[in-house]
């Protein structure tokens, strides 16, 4: 059983890096009921009165932590003292605390005093996982600007449809993203810095490249600014995979909430293993995420809040990310499911133990429930499980699933942060055909369901957005009451969540709800299937059916039906897939590693419709 006394208070220190135990660990799974009340337990012991992560209700009434940064710019500021400690390391780029700091305050003054930037002016930065991407941002925070973190995968189109949107006074880039935006620059009459440019032109453009950019002085200060919490931080454009990209704007307090949401979930998790945070060596991160995306500002608010190491990738790549775990001694894994069963692939042929790894955390994707078997049967219980949940408009994670609670219910993304508040509502849908699309349309009602219903997942926290940059009825829309409507079908269980679904991916047929991400994680799990998507597709009678498109791995031998019946041991009659299009080629994703269903809707609705000509032939 576990330990009935409360575990033992946080040390000073920072509550991110992993501690010694304090005590021997239970051998034996504890029950749901056992593991809810060590978790409610920690979080009292975590959030009491001036405990690390003490917790008040603000003048919005919305729950903030009571201490801490309440700016960007207070909190880089404090990362400063980490000195010589490395934080940036990119194949033989290496850039300690101080150095950074140095390089982001003397931007920052350049940006203020040679570009006369002022507050609220927005600053567009726009690279791949460059250290000077960080350089870059926080040069932009430490000036006092908004910060537009822009995807680095984007089109010029896609560019410039932000650029028009959000008018940045500068761009900050790197050469392989200037043909994109040169053209709206020149247009705009905007300024470019330019990073690892190499030979690269923009004729017509105001062009200054960083590495002619005098030395950074190690003691000189950043522009004398000091942002209020109230003011707005960031711009970061939501993915677009139903449609035009948003800008969710988010106030410095809302991402200095957002900053202590990892460290608060890196200390329950040592508290309930029963060590004491704050002690031990800081974390080492491979860097996976690409920086633009919500979750690696999850993944980088955490570590520098503990002075840990960033190593960067120029691109993914399973066996180097094994290479540089080997020589850095990463000791924390972060990414999106994908890349996860990759880095774990890779390891078993090369028969490597990841003996520096303590943590695999996954996010971005609904992860397969067999992951977190797969990594305790290979590894035991040195490497902690962790997923969870965040949203662009969440400025990254706000709940966490890890270790025991984890292993004990894989299929669910965990508890909220203390300053996150959850409610699972009703929906209702019209009668399914009703639509030209021929499904049904969802859309909640407001009512708060009790445990174990599912429902619409509203938040309401410190960490979330303020709004959609410029477009009030979209921000109107999203929220009700100060409660945001995620969009996203949900559970709620002893203070757990499991998400089921999208809102607009849920398939109705025939009257019974069908959840794609549960279909497309049972798929996932047969030995032969790399990836799979799964959505809903016309029917003349039951309004829609599902279909499923399958990636195979190398040499599979498993048949459309031999997936329908692998999937019809788990789920019920009506969830097996009516249609399933197999493929060897990758299935369309973001640059988050979202899938792209839009994209696959063609050819799932062909393919059903060949199957019913021949069908009715």
């Amino acid at each position: 059983m576990p330990h009935t006394d409360p575990p033992p208070p946080p040390s000073p220190g920072h509550p991110d890096r992993p501690g010694r135990a304090g005590g021997a660990c239970p051998s034996a799974a504890p029950d749901s009921a056992a593991l809810t009340e060590r978790a409610r337990r920690v979080e009292a012991v975590l959030t009491a009165p001036g405990a690390p992560f003490a917790v008040v209700r603000g003048e919005q009434g919305v729950l903030e932590y009571a201490d801490g940064p309440r700016t960007l710019r207070e909190f880089v500021e404090a990362t400063w003292a980490y000195g010589d400690r490395p934080f940036l390391v990119a194949g033989e780029q290496r850039f300690s605390y101080g150095e950074f700091f140095a390089a982001a305050s003397a931007l920052a003054v350049r940006l203020s005093e040679s570009y006369g930037l002022r507050p609220g002016d927005r600053a567009v930065v726009a690279m791949r996982n460059h250290p000077e991407w960080q350089i870059a941002f926080w040069a932009v925070q430490l000036a006092g600007l908004i910060a537009v973190p822009l995807n680095s995968w984007w089109t010029e189109g896609e560019f410039a449809y932000a650029l028009d949107d959000c008018e940045p006074g500068v761009l900050l880039v790197d050469g392989e993203r200037l043909d994109r935006v040169a053209g709206w620059a020149r247009r705009a009459g905007a300024r470019v810095v330019l990073f690892h440019g190499g030979g690269r032109t923009a004729p017509g453009v105001r062009v200054e490249r960083y590495e002619e950019f005098p030395a950074p002085d190690p003691l000189a200060a950043p522009p004398d600014v000091e942002p209020r919490p109230e003011d707005d931080a960031t711009i970061l454009y939501t993915s677009g995979t139903t449609g035009r990209p948003r800008g969710a704007v988010a106030t410095h307090l809302a991402q200095a909430g957002a900053a202590l949401n990892p460290r608060y979930h890196a200390a329950a998790s040592v508290l309930g293993r029963g060590g004491t945070p704050g002690l031990g060596p800081a974390p080492v991160c491979l860097m996976t995420f690409p920086f633009f995306h919500a979750a690696a500002f999850t993944g980088f608010y955490g570590a520098m809040a503990a002075g840990g190491t960033l190593v960067l990738m120029h691109r993914w790549d399973a066996d180097e990310a094994l290479r540089l775990v080997r020589e850095h001694g990463v000791t924390h894994f972060s990414g999106v499911p994908t890349t996860g069963l990759q880095l774990l692939d890779a390891a078993e042929r090369a028969g490597d133990r990841l003996e520096s790894l303590t943590l695999f955390s996954t996010g971005g994707d609904a992860a397969p429930q067999g992951l977190v078997g797969r990594l305790t049967a290979g590894y035991g219980e040195r490497v902690e499980p962790r997923n969870g949940y965040g949203l662009t408009e969440t400025c990254g994670g706000v709940l966490a699933n890890f270790g025991s609670e984890y292993r004990a219910d894989p299929g669910s993304v965990g508890r909220p942060s203390p300053v996150t508040e959850v409610r699972i509502t009703a929906i209702r849908a019209t009668e399914a055909g009703a639509t030209e699309a021929g499904a049904a349309e969802i859309s909640a009602t407001g009512d708060v369901l009790p445990d174990g219903e599912p429902g619409e997942l509203w938040l309401r926290g410190q960490s979330l957005f303020r709004g959609y940059w410029r477009d009030a009825p979209a921000t109107a829309e999203a929220f009700s009451g100060g409660w945001f409507r995620t969009g996203d079908l949900a559970v709620l269980r002893e203070g757990r969540v499991s998400i089921v679904d999208r809102i607009k991916d849920l398939v109705i047929r025939g009257g019974e709800n069908v959840y794609c991400v549960e279909v497309e994680g049972v798929l996932r799990d047969h030995p032969d299937v790399v990836d799979a998507a799964v959505l809903g597709v016309p029917h003349p009678v039951l309004g829609e059916e599902v279909a499923a498109l399958v990636r195979l791995r190398p040499g599979a031998a498993v048949t459309a039906d031999g997936l329908r019946e692998h999937v019809a041991r788990s789920l019920a009659a009506f969830k097996v897939p009516a249609h399933v299009l197999l493929t060897g080629e990758p299935l369309p994703r973001n640059a988050t590693g979202k899938l792209l269903k839009r994209e696959l809707r063609a050819p799932l609705l062909a393919h059903a419709e060949r199957a019913r000509r021949l069908t009715d032939g």
